[in-house]
């Protein structure tokens, strides 16, 4: 074996090993930490010269379909990325109060990563009125499948709407918890309009072609505070083009953020007042405990 084949066995060796980490796991793990961890490896193994922290792909090639992507939100051609939960894009409530949301888990899953799926869904029940359940013969519902990333629409699209969760790469209960969220109609964290109170965005910091996505959007916030420790607020480091922060917040720097491994109690908070949750005594007492 010559030297130049010794180099590449050895460097294939060792991107097999470090996409490891990046191969879905029950462990809690923040949707930040993970994007950032696996588009390095990307960056340095792959040598992409589109590096995207919030898209996790890898050698495979965009489908002939996939919608386009701002992060990790897919954009339909007649719509843009403010929120739309005032133009009709909530998911209907019944009359038992509840949110019935109908999906879909596409056949390509493993059993182990159907659980990992199933558990996202499952955990809004606990302490929300959203329930999502197998489609039956619905016209709207979510369709779970493998494509080139993690993202999803925001809100309810009409018809079969697809929630992208990667196998290589987005099988973890936050990115579920966090795509699904933004298919009930939330952005990203980061996004808020009141978002320059409480971090800097460091523009200089940001890979340039990525740079739309710090732009502030006249979201509904709920009557809620910005929350760094929501799940859809990402990582000091997201987008980064030298290794420095992209955002640091204030007026206390070293405040830790985007390290969520699961919905915050603002997170569901959120989620209920939009959607006008009435919830039973037992229910807000968990979510009230499960805060503290």
């Amino acid at each position: 074996m010559s030297f130049l084949q010794r180099m590449l066995l050895k460097k294939t060796l060792l991107l097999s090993s470090l996409l490891v980490s990046c191969w879905p796991e029950p462990t809690g793990i923040s949707v930040s930490w993970h994007y950032v961890q696996c588009s390095r490896i990307k960056e340095h193994f792959l040598t992409s010269p589109q590096s995207n922290l919030f898209y996790v792909s890898y050698s495979q090639a965009p489908e002939a379909d996939e919608p386009t992507l701002m992060g990790d939100i897919a954009m339909p051609s007649e719509k843009n990325a403010d929120p739309c939960t005032a133009r009709g894009c909530m998911w209907q409530k019944y009359s038992d109060g509840n949110i019935w949301v109908p999906y879909v888990i596409a056949n390509h899953f493993s059993s182990r990563e159907v659980a990992i799926i199933q558990r996202g869904l499952d955990s809004f029940a606990e302490t929300t009125c959203i329930r999502f359940f197998q489609r039956q013969n619905e016209r709207d519902y979510l369709s779970i499948e493998n494509r080139s990333g993690c993202y999803s629409y925001v809100g309810r699209q009409g018809n079969a709407q697809t929630v992208s969760l990667a196998r290589q790469g987005c099988l973890y209960h936050s990115t579920v918890q966090h795509e699904l969220l933004h298919a009930l109609g939330f952005n990203h964290e980061q996004t808020r309009s009141d978002r320059d109170n409480h971090i800097r965005v460091a523009w200089e910091n940001i890979i340039d072609e990525y740079k739309y996505a710090f732009e502030k959007i006249a979201t509904l916030n709920q009557g809620t505070s910005y929350d760094y420790n929501s799940v859809m607020q990402y990582h000091r480091y997201a987008f980064s083009k030298n290794n420095h922060p992209t955002m640091v917040p204030f007026p206390d720097s070293n405040v830790s953020f985007g390290e969520a491994t699961q919905m915050s109690k603002n997170d569901i908070d959120r989620l209920n007042r939009l959607y006008e949750c009435n919830l039973p005594q037992n229910i807000k007492t968990a979510t009230s405990n499960k805060s503290q």
